[in-house]
């Protein structure tokens, strides 16, 4: 699903990209990011938002590299741990995003539709490097298991509540949903990819490229 597609879009980004974020005043942890290639190799990565396959159809990060605060990567290490005893391990499809990137979501979005997105007024757990977007695939084949709705998709689809689909694409999304339970991610009832960390309010909003 492509939003605004064309210059608008591009003229939003390149005035966006040196605004800065609001302040961070209930911080009480410095922000300690680290490559999730490196801390857990065996979770695969496929950053959207690095490439024109997102609802926006424009590149928006710098690099490739997925970042997360080092609690919440020891977190998703461990989900993946538990996957792989089924055969199954997750694809990450993003982490840390920049500030200027959810004002850029925010702005191009129409008003009705912004109900899925983080006010950059207060800034997103993805700002703060304690959110992450997730998908399973299968550990062997890397072939990506069906959900209900695609990644980043607005529909009632993407509401953890659907209850049409075929049974496979909801046991799918209900494993995901309760293994990344077990270690300490809440899923948002409109996207069953999207899981924030509980340590989220302990972190600041963070404006820095991702790295290439």
């Amino acid at each position: 699903m492509t939003v605004n597609p064309g210059n608008r879009v591009r003229e939003i980004i390149n005035a966006t990209r040196n605004i800065s974020p609001p302040p961070s005043t209930d911080q009480t942890r410095e922000s300690s990011l680290v490559d999730l290639s490196l801390a857990a190799p065996g979770i695969r990565v496929d950053l959207r938002y690095a490439t024109e396959n997102n609802f926006l159809g424009h590149i928006l990060y710098d690099g490739k590299t997925a970042l997360l605060q080092e609690p919440v990567t020891e977190s998703l290490t461990r989900v993946q741990i538990l996957l792989s005893s089924q055969g199954l391990g997750l694809i990450v499809y993003d982490a840390y995003r920049p500030w200027w990137v959810t004002k850029v979501f925010w702005d191009v979005m129409p008003i009705n539709a912004r109900t899925y997105l983080a006010d950059p007024a207060s800034g997103s757990k993805h700002n703060r490097g304690c959110a992450v977007d997730v998908g399973l695939i299968e550990s062997g084949t890397g072939k990506i298991l069906p959900m209900p709705s695609a990644f980043d998709e607005f529909s009632e689809r993407a509401f953890v509540s659907y209850s049409k689909g075929t049974d496979e694409e909801r046991a799918n999304r209900d494993l995901l949903i309760s293994t990344m339970g077990q270690e300490s991610f809440s899923v948002i009832s409109a996207e069953w990819w999207h899981f924030d960390h509980d340590l989220w309010p302990k972190y600041p909003i963070l404006n820095e490229p991702v790295p290439k």
